[in-house]
């Protein structure tokens, strides 16, 4: 009889399943991610700049989680611990500071490195982990950079501008800026030759208290300070008190509302006004801010403006930071900063330049309607609001006596007139000023003029 000799040994095959059960058991768990084999990574430069007084931070980071750091400095001689940490609960992502010992002197000739070493909590490697080295050459360096004021404007005005000019110097310079006691910073802009400075800055027209200084660090971390020493000159502003009616809440209040509100029609006439008041000038705000904060230039030699007359025989119909308060039936609900000057002649009159420039801002701006920006250099900007019309875009150029756009009575704005403002990195600042030729002379040409004479004699 014949036989099937191919039949499998059903002892064999078993064994066969049973291996590939445990084949793909231990593939299985040698592939899990307790037995990943990536080792932690460690974010730091591979070059340092240390003046042992800030701590350098260190970021690390891993697939399953960190488990210990070692940190130690190599003079070439000796190594000295800085930080050697067990972690019981793991984390993927840490940052360390490490601090250099307060009782060690260190000799600034020789070359020292950082060593830093980190492991993991993954089973691979007999439960050992995975672990990772790495050497960064530290320079020490605790000598802090030279500032030095060249000139600056005399004085500055509550809600004004004024100059600064300056030098800063260090080896491994790293920032420059004006920093402002209300949290402001203000970019300080090459000037003239390299190591030079200057810089506009601004005092907020609601900030009742001012101070400035320069500010210049290094790459090691060492930050040197100097106050600008301005006349503080304080300057009242209006407070309005104003009623609100019934048609007033009505009208544009709710025409703004409807359009930018997304629960407008769960809004009471008071909510709507809040909105539009409140929200919406807040938004419209930072829009404006975002896009007059930048100072374009790499550098600048000179600058000076013309003074600016955007509106011919126009009339001032309301003023500058203008606090006005909202009050209905006798109890306050509401305020704002009016930050521009309202100008009014007759309707859709044209707005001239009175200066070169560049439109960088052109559309539509809630409360501000059709709102135009144009850059006029050393972070200088014009804002033109409640425009009905304009036939230039981002992008183009304007000379003196451009036809900017037309007045109108777009956005928050109940009648035909021009909201005209200047910005200064962001910050709105007083019209007048820029609109008094004797002001922009005194404070800000033969600022800049005489520090560039002092600049260039040293050359």
């Amino acid at each position: 009889m014949y036989r099937n000799r191919s039949r499998i040994n059903p002892k064999i095959f078993i064994f066969l399943i049973l291996t590939l059960a445990i084949a793909y058991g231990v593939f299985h768990f040698l592939t899990s991610p307790k037995f990943e084999q990536n080792p932690p990574k460690i974010e730091i430069a591979d070059e340092i700049y240390w003046n042992l007084i800030s701590p350098l931070k260190v970021k690390i980071s891993d697939d399953t989680g960190v488990k210990s750091i070692k940190v130690s400095l190599n003079d070439g001689e000796n190594l000295i611990p800085l930080k050697d940490e067990e972690y019981g609960i793991s984390q993927k992502e840490l940052e360390i500071a490490v601090e250099f010992p307060k009782n060690l002197i260190l000799n600034k000739d020789k070359k020292y490195k950082l060593h830093i070493e980190a492991g993991d909590i993954s089973a691979w490697n007999f439960t050992k982990g995975n672990k990772i080295d790495k050497v960064v050459n530290i320079i020490i360096d605790n000598k802090k950079p030279l500032i030095n004021l060249v000139a600056n404007s005399y004085k500055i005005t509550k809600g004004g501008s004024a100059v600064v000019v300056f030098s800063a110097s260090d080896e491994m310079l790293d920032e420059v800026f004006i920093r402002t006691n209300y949290g402001k910073i203000f970019k300080a802009t090459p000037f003239v030759k390299e190591g030079y400075y200057a810089s506009l800055v601004a005092w907020p027209a609601n900030e009742d208290e001012f101070r400035a200084e320069i500010v210049a660090t290094d790459k090691a971390g060492n930050v040197s300070s100097s106050q600008i020493r301005y006349f503080y000159s304080d300057k009242k502003y209006k407070v309005s008190q104003i009623k609100l009616s019934e048609n007033f809440l009505s009208g544009k209040v709710s025409d703004l509302a409807s359009q930018h509100a997304q629960n407008f029609n769960s809004m009471s006439d008071l909510d709507k006004f809040k909105f539009v008041n409140e929200t919406l000038r807040e938004q419209n705000a930072k829009d404006l801010h975002a896009f007059t904060s930048r100072v374009h230039e790499d550098m600048i030699s000179e600058f000076s403006l013309h003074p600016f007359y955007p509106l011919a025989k126009g009339a001032a119909v309301a003023s500058f930071a203008d606090h006005r308060l909202f009050f209905l039936n006798s109890e306050q609900v509401s305020e704002s900063w009016h930050m521009g000057l309202d100008l009014a002649s007759v309707a859709n009159a044209d707005i001239k330049e009175s200066n070169y420039g560049v439109v960088v801002f052109l559309q539509d701006n809630g409360i501000y309607g059709l709102n135009l920006g144009v850059y006029y250099g050393f972070g200088v900007y014009g804002v033109y609001a409640h425009c009905s019309n304009s036939a230039l875009s981002v992008g183009d150029q304007v000379k003196p006596n451009d036809i900017l756009a037309q007045t109108g009575a777009t956005g928050f704005a109940f009648g035909d007139h021009l909201h005209f403002g200047i910005v200064v990195q962001g910050v709105e600042v007083r019209p007048e000023e820029w609109m008094d030729p004797k002001w922009i002379k005194d404070n800000v040409s033969d600022v800049l003029e005489s520090a560039k004479k002092v600049i260039e004699k040293g050359k």
